[in-house]
């Protein structure tokens, strides 16, 4: 997907782009090349391919939920920035914070956000399980996302105790995601989540699969989770 391809597809959904905004996509592009070569930020460097599978992929996110206004978002584990920073450019007037366990990964999302202007951003070194039970990150927020981090019922206990109530939960997964959801149908009603929508669409140009899981926060999260770092991933919460 080139960038003429990558416009006029947001344009498709309703999402206009500034030319500060391309020039933005642009030098995030470079960037993340750049510093890929100082570290494993991702395997894709393709220019094409990164407007496909980061940029598209990211935005993807509004086209079924609004993002539009001072939202707190919260993306954990984003890694190189995605799928947060792609939102916040296309819509700047999010309040977004990024959570990740590598501090190399913060170093560089720091330098981003400097050199592609953004303000209302903050990168933050812990683990997710720590963030969720820091009173200044607990159920503060308004949207939490997270990005193939995890199986589902793992990534539950890390997002949801972040989401405050009246607020949602959004999963990005690839293909053949459904087992996931019917496992995690314990873990996301005993943190306080609900389903609130699914969907799935094909990735054009190379028709690859995605599925996009959307939680609404109905109730407060039990003081008990998230339990302690490494817990979740090693006994997930199921039946």
């Amino acid at each position: 997907m080139n960038e003429e391809q990558f416009i006029r597809h947001l344009a498709e959904h309703g999402i206009e782009l500034s030319e500060r905004q391309i020039g933005q996509f642009r030098r995030y592009f470079e960037l993340l090349v750049e510093w890929n070569e100082k570290m494993n930020l991702t395997a894709i460097t393709d220019r094409e391919q990164v407007y496909l599978k980061h940029f598209l992929d990211s935005v993807s996110l509004a086209f079924r939920t609004p993002f539009d206004g001072p939202l707190t978002i919260c993306d954990v584990g984003a890694g190189a920035g995605f799928p947060s920073i792609p939102l916040k450019i296309c819509f700047p007037d999010l309040r977004v914070t990024i959570i990740d366990s590598l501090n190399k990964r913060i170093t560089f999302l720091d330098e981003l956000g400097k050199e592609l202007g953004l303000d209302h951003v903050r990168f933050v070194h812990a683990r997710a399980e720590e963030a969720g039970r820091n009173p200044q990150y607990r159920e503060a927020f308004d949207i939490v996302t997270a990005r193939a981090v995890a199986r589902l019922p793992v990534l539950a206990e890390l997002c949801l105790p972040l989401v405050k109530e009246g607020g949602r939960f959004i999963s990005m997964k690839a293909a053949a995601a459904g087992e996931e959801l019917e496992e995690a149908e314990y873990a996301v009603r005993t943190l306080g989540g609900r389903l609130h929508d699914s969907f799935s669409f094909l990735l054009p140009v190379e028709e690859s699969e995605r599925n996009i899981f959307v939680f609404d926060k109905v109730s407060k999260t039990p003081k008990k989770y998230p339990r302690k770092p490494g817990t979740p991933g090693k006994l997930p919460l199921m039946k």
